[in-house]
């Protein structure tokens, strides 16, 4: 099929841009990397007035240490970020998780901005971002707020975003020397979005101080698993397992074209166990 018609803007600064979109005489609609929105107006599942490409604006690209956080423009590209000695250095969860993040030709174009806004359940970008406690920035006519990801994703690619307000940057704590990470997803073909996955960050180097679990593709959201981030505070991962797995009978779950709901949370306890058994 074919896209509807619409009307193409490519502004050059982030105030063009947001005065386009708060434009209320028009239905206007960002366009980052456009690798779901593209096939999404083929479909004619996305109907806009006006494309806004973002892709001129200088300033929701780059990525930048700054202070104890590194911040990532909402443009920066998936293989930008695979590329960057700043992500492998202090945001190794990025690292493990990005060659599992669809097919290289999307990663060449698709931008954690994009991901983050279309908060896909199955898809790898917000879980990371609960596991690592980040926090996203967005601006809109009323000013700029900084969301943390544990208040960002609402439901099936619904978030806290207000109309006419776009996330300019997301940024994410650098974490300590004693910490450690896991990330493992169950897919059918390596780049298909993943059946069941989980990404964690957790603190210790021996017995666990804390940790954040963060599931994906298990129901409408990327969710914490917060009873098994309890059960294994202050133990090793050998002794609790089992009891974080026990926990994860509280995770809501759906089932989906992939898999049913009893299947789902059988492999929620496959992959939990794999990616803390592997914990680096």
């Amino acid at each position: 099929m074919k896209p509807p018609n619409f009307t193409y803007a490519k502004p050059k600064s982030l105030s063009d841009a947001l005065e386009l979109l708060a434009d209320e005489n028009q239905d206007a609609m960002p366009l980052a990397g456009g690798q779901s929105l593209m096939p999404m107006l083929n479909f004619r599942l996305a109907a806009p007035d006006t494309l806004v490409d973002l892709n001129g604006v200088e300033e929701l690209c780059g990525i930048r240490v700054d202070g104890t956080h590194v911040r990532i423009g909402a443009m920066a590209r998936y293989a930008e970020l695979g590329a960057s000695e700043l992500v492998a250095e202090h945001l190794p969860l990025f690292s493990m998780a990005l060659p599992h993040i669809a097919h290289a030709a999307v990663r060449n174009r698709g931008t954690i901005g994009g991901s983050v806004a279309l908060a896909d359940p199955a898809a790898e970008m917000p879980a990371l971002l609960l596991a690592l406690d980040a926090s996203i920035r967005v601006l809109g006519s009323s000013g700029l707020r900084t969301i943390a990801a544990d208040d960002f994703f609402e439901g099936l690619y619904e978030t806290a975003l207000e109309t006419g307000e776009l996330i300019t940057e997301i940024s994410v704590p650098m974490r300590g020397a004693q910490d450690r990470f896991g990330f493992y997803e169950l897919a059918r073909r390596h780049g298909d979005y993943a059946m069941m996955g989980v990404a964690i960050a957790a603190a210790g180097s021996t017995a666990i101080d804390n940790c954040r679990i963060a599931f994906f593709g298990i129901g409408d959201k990327a969710v914490r698993a917060t009873g098994a981030e309890t059960a294994l505070r202050g133990r090793s991962v050998a002794d609790a397992l089992d009891d974080a797995k026990m926990a994860l009978a509280d995770l809501p779950m759906a089932g989906d074209l992939n898999a049913s709901e009893a299947t789902k949370r059988h492999l929620s306890g496959v992959v939990l166990e794999r990616a803390l058994r592997d914990l680096t």
